[in-house]
């Protein structure tokens, strides 16, 4: 539900962001939803100029694990939206992403992590050269002094797919990591969702209807008020970096252990340069501005 978020939020941002693509990727639910989710909330955004690319079905090694019961079973907190007319490119989102950026000007493209890394981390081996069209990759993912949200000690997306998540952190290149401990500082209260509930456009309407529903989930399965936007993070990160502070880190991930499998390993002690940051703190009331001054 926070992805789709996170997409209007970006399919809004036309003067700020050249959307070259949305790549999908198995999940909180399976491949083939999560693509047809992607052109649903590109429809709700009269957004079909930005073509949509289905990507992996399943993580590079582990066996796939879904979050249905946060979700909903439609990936969409079970909400009904209008179909889309248009649905995802007949290309695979794995060469779109390296087609792309190894053709691309050295360090001129941003990639908005919303999921599991499996896309990036195929991309990547498939074409070395990728690389160089990277400026930045910015991820929600991981968790340090928060703990995890799917183990005692793991975020959905780095568990959902830990190898590909180690091969995109030590790739070396310029990354910035909102974990658990950044995207929690950033929720739902009442007077945030009166503000965008007052607003009359489709999109603040449909942003509306699942942070709703995702009150409703964290109230009922993790015992806590307001919905966490963990996904529109990263996009609001890329909007405005001045309401989020970082720091340098070296990250590694758990992938052997079946206990912290996905766990990452922040680390401010660094023995060698690291492009990585992290994400410490975030001002949430910034972020709900901007979520509503783009949804306006």
């Amino acid at each position: 539900m926070d992805d789709a978020v996170a997409l209007l939020l970006a399919f809004s941002a036309r003067d700020a962001f050249d959307l070259l693509g949305v790549t999908t990727v198995a999940g909180n639910v399976n491949s083939t939803l999560t693509a047809h989710n992607a052109c649903v909330v590109r429809a709700l955004a009269e957004r079909e100029d930005v073509p949509v690319f289905a990507g992996a079905g399943r993580p590079l090694l582990v066996a796939p694990v879904e979050a249905g019961h946060f979700h909903g079973a439609n990936g969409l907190g079970d909400l009904s939206f209008p179909a889309p007319k248009k649905g995802p490119e007949s290309a695979n989102a794995i060469a779109f992403l390296a087609d792309t950026l190894s053709k691309a000007t050295p360090k001129s493209i941003s990639i908005a992590v919303l999921g599991p890394l499996t896309n990036i981390a195929l991309a990547l081996r498939a074409n070395p050269a990728s690389a160089l069209g990277v400026r930045e990759i910015v991820i929600m993912g991981g968790a340090r002094s928060e703990g995890g949200n799917i183990t005692a000690s793991a975020e959905f997306n780095i568990y959902a797919d830990p190898h590909a998540a180690a091969v995109v952190y030590s790739s070396g290149l310029p990354i910035v990591a909102l974990g658990l401990d950044a995207t929690h500082q950033v929720r739902t209260d009442p007077a945030r969702m009166a503000r965008l509930e007052a607003l009359n456009s489709v999109r603040a309407r449909a942003a509306c209807q699942l942070l709703r529903f995702g009150e409703r989930v964290e109230r009922t399965l993790a015992q806590r008020e307001g919905a966490p936007l963990h996904d529109p993070a990263v996009i609001a990160y890329l909007l405005a970096p001045e309401l989020f502070d970082t720091q340098t880190a070296r990250i590694d991930v758990e992938t052997d252990s079946p206990l912290t499998r996905g766990h990452t390993a922040v680390d401010f002690r660094l023995e060698a340069p690291s492009a990585t940051r992290w994400a410490t703190r975030v001002r949430a009331d910034g972020v709900f501005d901007l979520l509503e001054r783009r949804l306006a």
